[in-house]
């Protein structure tokens, strides 16, 4: 399945919506109306570091999300991507559009200079693993969060 990317734009939002909401299920995270307005709103608005890159098959249909921002690298002087949420619509995984997300990213990466694009994923979210293997190189590094 060939898949085109494009930014979100006011017509895509039932779709991403959609999308948004399975993400957060998969993940098992609360979310609700509200934060799916928040989130949309960054993704609209010019002045929010968070942006986005939709994928949409052949018939235009939105089968895939991925957000990502910038983020700075002291310790190297530089700057890099992260990608915050990347989902695909389970009736088309293995079709190519995560790959086909996480290379526009790359790409804008590219363009501005970063110098890595960067993600975490759950540790049992084996077939995505399968996948991002195949892409990027698994770092050493552990991550830790503190609640506030």
């Amino acid at each position: 399945m060939a898949v085109t990317i494009i930014r979100p734009e006011p017509q895509h939002r039932d779709d991403w919506d959609r999308l948004y909401a399975a993400y957060a299920q998969f993940y098992k995270v609360e979310q609700t109306a509200e934060m799916r307005d928040r989130v949309w709103g960054w993704l609209q608005s010019p002045d929010e570091e968070e942006q986005g890159f939709l994928a949409a098959d052949e018939t235009g249909r939105i089968v895939g999300l991925a957000h990502f921002r910038q983020f700075t690298r002291p310790l190297s002087a530089t700057r890099g991507g992260f990608l915050d949420d990347l989902f695909v619509d389970p009736e088309v995984r293995g079709s190519g559009a995560a790959q086909t997300l996480i290379a526009a990213i790359s790409d804008e990466g590219r363009s501005r200079g970063w110098t890595v694009i960067r993600w975490i994923t759950k540790d049992d979210n084996y077939r995505a693993r399968a996948a991002y293997d195949r892409l990027a190189k698994r770092t050493e590094w552990l991550t830790y969060d503190i609640a506030l």
